[in-house]
C-alpha cells in the first residue's frame, strides 16, 4: 500500500481550534458498517446506540505538562524539548528542537534554573535522551515549567488545561490526550451507567509516535514508536464476560482499540498483561476484540487514518471523511468524532 492511498483534502479552516462547549455538544457522524448508512448526530446521543451488556473501554491516561520551553547555556539559543517517556529518575527521552543546533552534551536551564538538562544521545526513532537535575519532586517542578503539550496545528492559546484531559484521566504518563475520550461529561457517564453498562478502564501512554507523519512511500515500510500499555485482570475479566454474554466492546478512541489487539488472542479473548507496544494496525489487520469504535477525524496520511481504513475499508473510510468535510464538521483532537458500529 502506498501512503498517498490514505490522502484526502481538508480546508483548514475544518481544523478544531477551541474544543466543543460543553464537552459533549460535539457533533457525531454515525456509521454502519453493515449498512453503509450515515448519520449526523450530537455526541450527547451516543448513549442511545449501546445495548445491554455492551462494554465502554476507555484510556485513562493523564497527559503530562510535557512541552518545557528553556535556553541552552552558553548561546541563549531558545530550546524546546517535549518529553516522551520516561526512562529512569533523571533520564527522558524527548523531542527537541532545534535538533541541530543541541550536541550531545549541551547544556539547557528551565525557569532560571529550577530545572536543568544535558543532551544526550540520539535515539533510533530521531528523538534525543535527556537528563535532568533539579531538586525535590520532578513532577512538582514539571507542573510549575511545564505546558500543554498541544498538536502543531492547534494555534490557539488553551487557557484550561483541563479541556485536553479526559474527565476519567487518571494514571499520569502520555504526551497527547486519547482525544475521543474529550467528548464525555461526568453526567454523560453516569447516564451509560444507569444503564447497566460497564465502563473499563485499561492504560495506554500515549506517545508522540502515534501522531508522527508516515515519511514512508510504502505503508509497510512505517514503524511505529513503542508505547507503554496495561491491562488488569479486572479490566480483562469484564470485557471477557460482556463478549460471553453477547455484549459489543465498545472501544473508546484508537488507544484503547491498539490496547486491546496488543492483548486479546485469535479467540478475541483479552488477556491482562503490560508492557510495551508497537502495534500497526492497517488494512489487512484482523480486529479480535473490536466490535464499535468512537473516534475522532484523524490527519491524511496518518497511522490513525489507516487504522480506521481497517476497521470500515479504505474506500469507506475516506469517502465518509469527505462527507464530513463536505458538512464542515470540525477535524482533529478539538474537533467533532464518528462512530463505527
Amino acid at each position: 500500500m502506498k501512503t498517498s492511498d490514505f490522502y484526502y483534502e481538508l480546508p483548514p479552516e475544518l481544523i478544531a481550534q477551541t474544543p466543543a462547549q460543553p464537552r459533549d455538544a460535539a457533533r457525531m457522524l454515525v456509521y454502519d458498517r453493515a449498512t453503509g448508512k450515515t448519520e449526523d448526530r450530537i455526541f450527547r446521543d451516543f448513549p442511545s446506540y449501546l445495548r445491554p451488556n455492551d462494554v465502554l473501554v476507555v484510556n485513562e491516561t493523564r497527559v503530562i505538562p510535557a512541552r518545557l520551553l528553556g535556553i541552552k547555556e552558553g548561546s541563549g539559543i531558545p530550546v524546546e524539548v517535549l518529553l516522551l517517556k520516561r526512562l529512569d529518575a533523571h533520564r527522558w527521552e524527548t523531542l527537541v528542537k532545534p535538533g541541530r543546533r543541541l550536541r550531545e552534551g549541551a547544556e539547557v536551564t528551565f525557569g532560571e534554573g529550577r530545572l536543568r538538562g544535558v543532551i544526550g544521545q540520539t535515539t533510533s526513532a530521531g528523538g534525543r535522551i535527556v537528563t535532568f537535575t533539579y531538586e525535590g519532586v520532578f513532577e512538582a517542578v514539571l507542573d510549575a515549567l511545564g505546558q500543554m503539550p498541544l498538536p502543531p496545528y492547534i494555534h490557539e492559546r488553551l487557557e484550561d488545561p483541563t479541556q485536553y484531559q479526559t474527565v476519567y484521566a487518571k494514571q499520569v504518563g502520555s504526551a497527547a490526550a486519547p482525544t475521543a475520550g474529550l467528548h464525555f461529561t461526568p453526567e454523560l457517564l453516569q447516564s451509560i451507567r444507569d444503564r447497566g453498562i460497564n465502563i473499563v478502564p485499561v492504560l495506554l501512554h500515549v506517545g508522540l509516535g502515534t501522531f508522527r507523519p508516515v515519511k514512508a512511500e510504502r505503508v509497510e515500510d512505517h514503524t511505529m514508536h513503542e508505547e507503554y500499555y496495561m491491562v488488569t485482570e479486572d479490566a480483562a475479566r469484564q470485557i471477557n464476560r460482556a463478549r460471553e454474554s453477547g455484549g459489543r466492546i465498545v472501544c473508546i478512541g484508537t488507544t484503547s482499540v491498539r490496547t486491546l489487539e496488543t492483548v486479546a488472542d485469535d479467540t478475541g479473548v483479552v488477556h491482562p498483561g503490560a508492557g510495551m507496544t508497537s502495534i500497526f494496525i492497517k488494512p489487512g489487520v484482523r480486529f479480535k476484540a473490536t466490535d464499535v469504535l468512537l473516534t475522532n477525524f484523524h490527519l491524511p496520511e496518518s497511522t490513525l487514518l489507516m487504522l480506521v481504513s481497517a476497521f470500515i475499508g479504505r474506500e469507506q473510510a475516506l469517502a465518509l471523511y469527505e462527507e464530513a468535510v463536505r458538512k464542515r464538521y470540525r477535524f482533529f483532537s478539538f474537533g467533532d468524532c464518528t462512530l463505527l458500529l
